[in-house]
C-alpha cells in the first residue's frame, strides 16, 4: 500500500503526488522522484475531449438526495486529497491519483446535449444536481463557461437545479440562478471543509479559500438565490471541531440551510489520504484514521446504503448532535430546500393561453 512507503516529494498545488495502479489495469506506472529537491516539477493539466452522447446521469441511490445529475467535467483540478470521486477516473483508464486532477475530461457539447434531452417528451421535469460527482466550477470553467451555459439552458426550460461547489466562481452566475430562483427552481450549496486557509491550501489546493466561499454565499444571498453550506467532508479528528464555526460563519454570510457529510474513503482514496496525512499531518494520522474507522464500522469506507453518507456508531451520533445544535443556534434549516417543477416549460412548444 502507498501508506506503507515513505511519502514522495510534495507537488505544489496538487492534492497528491501519487499515481496508484488502476484497479482495472494490469500495468502500473511508477514515477521517479527528483533527487535533491523537496518538490517535484509541476505537472501540467491536460484537458481532453469527452465524447459522451448524453449528459443527464441518473441513479437510484437512497443516500444522495437526487436522482438526476449533470457533470460537464470528469476529473477535477481542485485536487482535494480525500475526494470520493477519484475512483471514477479508473473507469476511463486513468489513475485515481494525480491523473484525476491533471487529466480532465471535458464535455464541450454539454449545453447542446442538455437542451436536446430536456426537449425530449421522455424527460419528466425533476431536480437536476450539478457537481454530484466532480465540481462543475473547477478552474477551467472560468474560461470554458460550460456550467454557465448549462444553467442558461435550465433557465430556458425552468427546470430546477441544485449546485454543490467549493469554488466561489459560482457567484459569477448569480444572475441566471436568480432568474430560476424566481420559480423556486434553484439552490446553491457552498461546501466548506475548514476555515483554516493554510489547511485548505494543502487539503484542497486549487479550491477557493474559505473567505472567498463565504463571500460567494453573501453574493448569492444578496441576488435572491437560496444558498446553503455543506460542511463536507467532516474528517473526524481533523476538522469536526470546526462544525459550529463553519455553520455560524455561513449563516452570518446569508446561508439559510446546511448539510454535512462524514468522510468516506473508497478504493484508492484510502491509501491516497493516508499518504496525505503522513505528508502533511503525521502527528494526527493515527488519531484521524482511528476515528474514521469508528464511524465506518471498523473500516475506512462503509459502502452500505443508509450509512455511507452519515456514518454509524457513537462518534457519528456525536457529530450529528454537534451539527444539529450548531444549526439550531445559527438559525439554519438542515437539509436541502424544496424546489418546484411547476414552472417547467419547453420553449419550442406553443405557450399556454394563461402562462403562469
Amino acid at each position: 500500500m502507498i501508506a506503507d512507503q515513505p511519502p514522495p516529494h510534495r507537488i505544489r498545488g496538487r492534492g497528491t503526488a501519487e499515481n496508484p495502479k488502476n484497479r482495472f489495469e494490469h500495468v502500473e506506472r511508477v514515477s521517479e522522484p527528483v533527487e535533491g529537491d523537496d518538490e517535484q516539477p509541476l505537472p501540467t493539466t491536460q484537458f481532453l475531449p469527452d465524447a459522451s452522447k448524453s449528459i443527464i446521469a441518473t441513479n437510484d441511490s437512497p443516500d444522495v438526495g437526487f436522482d438526476a445529475g449533470v457533470n460537464p467535467y470528469r476529473g477535477c483540478e481542485h485536487g482535494c486529497a480525500y475526494c470520493y470521486a477519484r475512483p471514477t477516473h479508473e473507469y476511463l483508464g486513468f489513475s485515481a491519483g494525480l491523473d484525476f486532477e491533471t487529466k480532465i475530461m471535458v464535455k464541450y457539447d454539454a449545453p447542446e446535449l442538455l437542451r436536446r434531452e430536456l426537449s425530449s417528451p421522455r424527460w419528466q421535469p425533476r431536480v437536476i444536481a450539478m457537481s454530484g460527482v466532480t465540481d462543475c466550477y473547477q478552474p477551467i470553467e472560468r474560461k470554458l463557461r460550460l456550467t454557465r451555459r448549462c444553467i442558461e439552458v435550465l433557465a430556458e426550460f425552468r427546470n430546477p437545479v441544485v449546485i454543490i461547489t467549493k469554488n466561489a466562481l459560482v457567484a459569477r452566475d448569480a444572475d441566471v440562478l436568480a432568474s430560476l430562483a424566481g420559480y423556486h427552481a434553484a439552490a446553491v450549496f457552498l461546501s466548506i471543509t475548514t476555515l483554516d486557509a493554510d489547511l485548505c491550501g494543502v487539503l484542497e489546493p486549487r479550491t477557493s479559500r474559505p473567505t472567498k466561499r463565504l463571500a460567494a454565499i453573501a453574493a448569492l444571498a444578496k441576488a435572491g438565490v437560496p444558498v446553503g453550506v455543506n460542511v463536507a467532508p467532516v474528517i473526524p479528528g481533523l476538522n469536526d471541531s470546526e462544525i459550529p464555526r463553519i455553520v455560524q460563519a455561513a449563516a452570518d454570510a446569508g446561508a439559510t440551510s446546511a448539510g454535512f457529510v462524514p468522510l468516506r474513503l473508497p478504493y484508492a482514496v484510502a491509501p491516497l489520504f493516508e499518504a496525505w496525512l503522513e505528508r502533511h499531518r503525521p502527528g494526527m494520522k493515527d488519531k484521524v484514521l482511528h476515528r474514521i474507522r469508528e464511524i465506518r464500522g471498523g473500516r475506512l469506507n462503509d459502502p452500505n446504503f443508509g450509512a455511507r453518507m452519515s456514518g454509524s456508531g457513537p462518534f457519528a451520533e456525536q457529530i450529528l448532535a454537534l451539527f444539529t445544535v450548531a444549526c439550531r443556534r445559527a438559525g439554519l434549516a438542515p437539509g436541502w430546500p424544496e424546489l418546484s417543477t411547476r414552472g417547467f416549460r419547453r420553449p419550442d412548444e406553443l405557450p399556454l393561453l394563461f402562462d403562469a
